[in-house]
């Protein structure tokens, strides 16, 4: 039985982990540079997509199909990446895999805006906060600041 959180995550769930990565390369792949590189470079990001590379997407757990749409993200050699709620529905394990990367791509050059609702994962590995409430910003400022801010502490996690 298929899953729509492949919908959700915006991978193709009929291509393999590898054509998925290829389809994220498709802006550059036309000058004739080789894809074996950064393939290896996601796959050394998320070794369990080299277990899976030929796996169809669709087969795919929440985490991975997770780490897929990031690594075809990643394909198209982005200097911005744009990642909404990456730990929505994810185990702790996971989850936890998934924020050692997403820091391994900012440390790579990558600038990163994430949303998350994982507010105490989301500072530790952030360098700037924004906390927007109704539509609103808050509070802003460095992330470690904010980890001390008494209202995020007791709004945001749980302090």
């Amino acid at each position: 039985m298929k899953s729509n959180t492949g919908m959700q995550r915006r991978i193709f769930p009929g291509l393999t982990v590898e054509e998925n990565l290829d389809v994220g390369s498709y802006s550059w792949r036309s000058l004739g540079q080789s894809l074996k590189a950064d393939r290896d470079r996601i796959y050394e990001l998320f070794p369990r997509l080299l277990e899976r590379r030929r796996q169809l997407a669709w087969s795919l757990s929440g985490g991975e199909q997770q780490m897929l749409a990031i690594g075809r993200a990643l394909m198209a050699r982005p200097s911005l990446l744009l990642l909404d709620e990456p730990s929505l529905g994810l185990a702790p394990q996971i989850i936890d895999q998934l924020f050692d990367a997403i820091a391994a791509i900012n440390a790579s050059g990558v600038a990163i805006l994430l949303v998350e609702q994982n507010a105490a994962l989301a500072l530790e590995i952030s360098r700037r906060a924004y906390v927007i409430e109704n539509g609103a910003t808050i509070l802003e400022g460095e992330s470690s600041a904010s980890l001390d801010n008494p209202r995020v502490r007791e709004a945001y996690l749980g302090a």
